[in-house]
């Protein structure tokens, strides 16, 4: 290493560095122009939206602003087979962008997926763009460390996604790290303290609950917490939070269905079923009803008159679903990165009716307000199941959605478990919403605040 790249790796731009828009198209509604306008003023920031806001036509339009006002390509990242929905919307609003898997500069708007990042040089770009950036923190260390220095160099960045931190507040440090503001532990240490009360890792449902429970805000810092997130992030769940109309942003019923399948064979460790108790237990009664469990996911997919998704976790649990559900395509990990894609393309553009899946694997980022009918197996990540919900459940979204969750007798645990992170999340984002936008309330009443000079004679 030479001292001109030691230089370029302890480099970290912070601070306000954005510009007016140059580019505000008629397209984008009242409350959406008002959220490029702030993050192109910006520069580098975090729009928090719910899913179905225009976060696509947002981010479009953000980065034609960079490209006019640095000449230089932008370049988008998103999770796989998102990259040619955005193509398609950018068409569809008249910018021009292309998609590149190897590493090429396609157009002034440049588009792929987080797995090919390390194609690309930083120095051919004016600014960056995440798509669905709570896909972060999934990522193993290095992939995150490559995007967060791949970023770090860029003057103008900007995230969108609708779940930044689904469960704790201490997540939102992985976009704080990635936009250039506070580093994650260096955050911690600022914010938050190291608690006496921490969970138990026998205590705890995951491991990601144990760390969670070590961490608690410091005496007075809450406030300035939500000041400092504030400062380069937007929450909305809808128009409203904002100040603006809801109209045509109200979302149909969501039907959950429960229901829970009896295994036809017989657990050798107890006289009858129990919930099963720690991961390795609830892998194993995973595995000990696939049969039963796909059996019922087949046959409500199979009763149900319009397109399906049966979500899975397990590769068998897909086999087996492929091959119960008629008319179905199955996108697995062993499938190449086109041929997700073009798997993808086919159910979403009817040519196959269903679809089978693993929710961290296409739950992100896509329109799928045409399928009105879900299937999920139970687990402890929220934050994949609100995703996938949401492909269908999405503002834009006109008819019902049935979701139909299949559970065993022994999955009570986590049915448990998954319903304390819902009700959690719930009440944290909406938390979220509240307290940043009553500190927005505040420094816009103190920025228009008249300040009066003393008397000389005081």
């Amino acid at each position: 290493m030479n001292y001109e790249d030691f230089i370029n790796q302890k480099s970290q731009i912070g601070g306000k560095a954005g510009f007016k828009p140059l580019f505000m198209p008629d397209f984008l509604f009242d409350f959406q122009k008002h959220l490029v306008e702030w993050s192109v003023e910006k520069g580098r920031s975090a729009t928090l939206a719910d899913c179905g806001l225009g976060k696509t036509p947002m981010q479009l339009v953000w980065a034609q602003n960079v490209v006019q006002k640095t000449n230089k390509p932008v370049l988008i990242l998103t999770p796989l087979a998102v990259g040619q929905q955005t193509v398609k919307e950018a068409q569809k609003f008249g910018i021009e962008a292309a998609q590149s898997r190897d590493g090429k500069i396609a157009k002034k708007i440049t588009v792929t997926n987080y797995q090919q990042l390390h194609k690309f040089d930083w120095k051919d770009f004016g600014g960056v763009v995440c798509d669905e950036s709570s896909i972060l923190k999934n990522f193993d260390g290095a992939i995150k460390s490559e995007i967060t220095e791949f970023m770090r160099k860029i003057e103008y960045r900007s995230l969108y996604t609708a779940t930044a931190a689904p469960n704790d507040y201490i997540e939102l440090g992985t976009s704080s790290e990635a936009l250039g503001e506070l580093g994650y532990m260096d955050m911690l240490s600022r914010f938050f303290k190291n608690g006496t009360n921490s969970l138990h890792p026998s205590i705890a449902k995951d491991k990601k609950q144990h760390e969670m429970a070590k961490w608690r805000f410091r005496g007075h810092a809450e406030q300035d917490f939500w000041r400092w997130v504030c400062s380069w992030a937007r929450a909305v769940r809808r128009p409203s939070d904002l100040g603006f109309s809801d109209d045509g942003y109200q979302l149909p019923e969501l039907l959950m269905n429960e229901h829970v399948v009896k295994c036809r064979s017989k657990n050798l460790d107890y006289l009858f079923d129990m919930p099963a108790v720690g991961l390795q237990e609830q892998r194993s009664e995973r595995r000990r009803t696939l049969t039963e469990r796909c059996e019922m996911a087949a046959k409500l997919c199979n009763e149900h008159k319009g397109s399906s998704i049966a979500w899975c976790f397990l590769n068998t649990e897909g086999d087996l679903l492929e091959k119960m559900i008629p008319d179905c395509v199955q996108v697995s990990g062993d499938d190449e990165d086109e041929l997700k894609e073009e798997k993808m393309s086919a159910f979403m553009s009817g040519q196959t009716k269903n679809l089978v899946s693993k929710s961290i694997m296409v739950g992100f980022g896509l329109n799928m307000q045409f399928c009105h009918h879900q299937t999920h197996f139970p687990s402890h990540s929220f934050e994949q199941w609100y995703q996938a919900v949401r492909r269908s459940y999405r503002f834009g979204q006109k008819e019902s959605v049935i979701i139909d969750m299949i559970t065993s007798e022994g999955d009570s645990n986590v049915l448990k478990n998954f319903r304390r992170k819902e009700s959690a999340a719930t009440t944290m984002f909406a938390k979220l919403v509240s307290l940043i936008n009553n500190e927005l309330k505040i420094q816009t009443v103190n920025k228009h605040t008249n300040q009066l000079n003393k008397p000389s004679w005081l």
